[in-house]
């Protein structure tokens, strides 16, 4: 039997995201033949209201505020399969996606690093399901952050996530350091899990969503070389200022 974790992150303020976060969890044990791959799931819910335990994973309630890389960061060392997902909660998983990742992975036993193709959204990028493996390190056409898989002997190489990262760029930065290191990462389109698009997100006003990505793009900007460290710390003062000022 090969088990594989899974880390699935969840922000369920509402009974809608939380029935999302349920199938996705349902979709995911309906995929695959329990004898054969065993699932380790943990859900990190981050609803401050949030009492709920999803069945056949760990909840877990974490106290820090939220971050996308830390809470990745908590289940991967939580864990101890050779095998690491991370998930959005948005998902829809279907049948034989991680057999045909395990099958890609064999198969070029080089690959480290891989993503499902989503119909969804690959579909916009001219790829179909099952036209083979895409070798590359493109955001959304390559790697697809909602979901990402991985050998845990990667780790070794990269390190865990950057959590200076909470929720913005952490996919841009994962997919520099694979292409800086050297890690061979691929879509595979024999696994198909589909996303739906950031539905937590959209339930956050635009000033919410606003404050999630400018500073991540400043830092992401400093970090890969398009912007000097002072312009980042800059904006920093500014931002102390202005929220001193509130």
């Amino acid at each position: 039997m090969q088990e594989l974790d899974i880390i699935i992150l969840s922000n369920a303020q509402t009974p809608e995201l939380r029935d999302l976060t349920c199938q996705a969890i349902e979709t995911l044990l309906d995929s695959e033949d329990f004898n054969r791959i065993r699932f380790l799931i943990q859900v990190f819910e981050s609803a401050e209201t949030g009492t709920y335990n999803y069945p056949f994973c760990r909840t877990i309630f974490p106290k820090k505020p939220f971050n996308y890389n830390r809470y990745m960061n908590m289940g991967i060392k939580n864990g101890k399969a050779p095998f690491v997902c991370l998930c959005n909660n948005d998902l829809i998983f279907h049948r034989g996606w991680a057999s045909a990742i395990l099958k890609t992975l064999d198969k070029y036993p080089d690959l480290e690093s891989v993503s499902p193709i989503c119909e969804i959204n690959h579909r916009e990028r001219g790829i179909r399901p099952h036209t083979g493996t895409y070798m590359g390190y493109e955001v959304r056409k390559h790697v697809a952050g909602w979901c990402l898989f991985f050998k845990r002997c990667m780790l070794q190489k990269t390190g865990l996530l950057d959590e200076r990262f909470r929720f913005w760029y952490a996919d841009n930065d994962y997919a520099n350091t694979l292409e800086k290191k050297q890690i061979l990462h691929a879509l595979v389109t024999d696994s198909k899990v589909d996303h739906l698009e950031s539905q937590t997100l959209k339930t956050k006003t635009q000033r919410e969503q606003l404050m999630l990505t400018t500073e991540e793009r400043f830092f992401y900007e400093c970090k890969w070389g398009s912007r000097s460290y002072f312009s980042y710390l800059n904006y920093k003062r500014k931002k102390f200022f202005q929220n001193s000022k509130l």
